[in-house]
């Protein structure tokens, strides 16, 4: 009788052997589809990265091409042209600060900074804004802000 017991135990030793062989060999597999699939996915993540800069880049010439496409269309009014030295220059005059004539363009103070300093243009509706203002002396500026 000692021979069964014996046997019992052989056998499911050898089971569970065979079976820790067989997972083994199915974890590899899915170690390696899942090395795979982590590098395919790191490739994608640096393409759309890369897609982005290029997107926001193009996004960037077109802003600037954009200004001067749009008054060849032939629309109708006057081209407006801008500077920011005369811009500072009619803000100082007036003897405003930038965020009260932003008031009177319908932009914020540091959008008349930013303009000033060169590191943005008005768009072609903030150009008619800044020519409006361009037309006021001192009173009308203050009975203007005095109104608001």
């Amino acid at each position: 009788m000692r021979s069964m017991p014996n046997i019992a135990s052989i056998l499911k030793a050898e089971i569970s052997r065979v079976a820790r062989k067989e997972v083994r060999t199915e974890i590899e597999t899915l170690k390696k589809a899942s090395a795979h699939h982590r590098a395919s996915i790191a490739a994608l993540r640096r393409q759309v990265e890369k897609l982005e800069k290029e997107l926001r880049h193009a996004l960037r010439v077109s802003a600037r091409v954009s200004p001067a496409g749009e008054a060849d269309e032939g629309e109708s009014g006057p081209s407006r042209r801008f500077s920011a030295t005369r811009l500072a220059a009619h803000r100082e005059k007036l003897g405003l600060s930038a965020a009260a004539y932003g008031k009177l363009v319908g932009v914020t103070g540091q959008t008349i900074y930013k303009w000033e300093q060169g590191r943005a243009r008005p768009r072609k509706a903030q150009l008619e804004g800044l020519a409006s203002v361009r037309g006021l002396g001192r009173r009308e500026v203050a009975e203007q802000l005095n109104a608001e």
